[in-house]
């Protein structure tokens, strides 16, 4: 069961206005979860909407009642079925915060791996890729409009969810997320863990990464007693990546625990996390850094900027702590 952080992504969606919009079949396979999230929305501050497209005939007279009576704080606007969905749901309003698409699933790439979260340049550049793998195939109609729209500044964050139980609490709540997110004003901030919500966020970020095999366990006690040495990067103010900064020597200073969540793998945060905490310690005269990993994307993530595979003598001690884990370093001072 993923974790909710109620509070801190609270903060963030109160007095704003979510948009959610459901076709047919998928409110009706999914009508009580639909309910049940929107109502969370609701107790969480949030000013909803949900947009459907139910014919407005004898038979769907019930279900259409159900929702105005269940969700009485809730505007409900049904869009007529001859009408293309996304296209009405997408110019409802000149300018939207959030829009949600109940979907029979997310995004997936070429190679069928989840999409978590995309620039509107990366949907242009692959849409290609996304047309066949929808399961709604008039989807892919669907992506220029939404880009246009997030583009177009009309509207802050589109998500792409697979319709079920608990999805949009899971996905607005949790570091994970639970669907796809097409956004590209995210604010990026790198700063020293400050409370103990973060300390929070980062251990469960990081038990993501043990599980994988990739992280020695660090544990909340660990991380308490530690804090000053961790440092996070925050994106619209909720923690997504960390790292550990762990002292070699005076010249020396080693990327422990460097982790991303996988909501925002591949969208360069690991890049932006890495510059960021060396622009930090070379300010405090740090010339050299070094990291120890066996994960392949962080071992791409270091050639990418330009650490060489190597267990240098200076470095022995330390390469003898986890013998079989693999060195990089990046030297900076003309002596090395």
């Amino acid at each position: 069961m993923p974790k909710l952080y109620l509070k801190e992504y609270a903060r963030a969606l109160a007095g704003r206005h979510v948009f959610i919009a459901c076709r047919e079949g998928i409110l009706r396979d999914h009508f009580q979860d639909v309910i049940t999230d929107i109502k969370f929305l609701v107790r969480h501050g949030a000013v909803t909407t949900l947009l459907h497209n139910m014919p407005n005939r004898f038979a769907n007279r019930k279900l259409i009642t159900q929702l105005e009576r269940r969700l009485p704080d809730t505007g409900i606007i049904r869009i007529s079925p001859e009408i293309d969905f996304y296209d009405a749901v997408l110019n409802h309003r000149p300018a939207m915060f959030k829009v949600i698409f109940l979907e029979r699933r997310f995004l997936i790439d070429r190679q069928g791996d989840k999409i978590n979260a995309i620039t509107t340049g990366r949907v242009r550049q692959s849409l290609d890729e996304f047309g066949g793998p929808i399961a709604n195939v008039n989807f892919k109609g669907a992506m220029a409009c939404i880009c246009r729209k997030i583009e177009a500044g009309q509207c802050d964050r589109v998500h792409i969810l697979p319709a079920g139980k608990n999805i949009i609490k899971h996905e607005l709540f949790t570091v994970e997320g639970a669907g796809t997110l097409i956004a590209n004003n995210f604010r990026e901030d790198f700063r020293q863990v400050r409370t103990d919500a973060e300390v929070a966020i980062v251990h469960r970020i990081l038990e993501m990464y043990k599980r994988s095999g990739f992280l020695k366990p660090r544990s909340k006690a660990y991380l308490n007693d530690h804090r000053h040495r961790f440092y996070v990067t925050a994106i619209d103010g909720i923690v997504v990546g960390c790292v550990e900064q762990k002292i070699i020597d005076e010249k020396t200073v080693e990327l422990g625990a460097l982790a991303i969540s996988t909501r925002f793998r591949n969208q360069r945060v690991g890049v932006h996390t890495v510059k960021s905490f060396m622009a930090l310690m070379r300010s405090q005269g740090y010339t050299r850094f070094i990291s120890l990993t066996n994960n392949p994307r962080l071992e791409a993530l270091y050639a990418q900027l330009g650490f060489v595979r190597e267990s240098r003598a200076e470095y022995r001690q330390r390469q003898a702590m986890s013998p079989d884990v693999t060195m990089f370093c990046l030297i900076d001072d003309p002596a090395g």
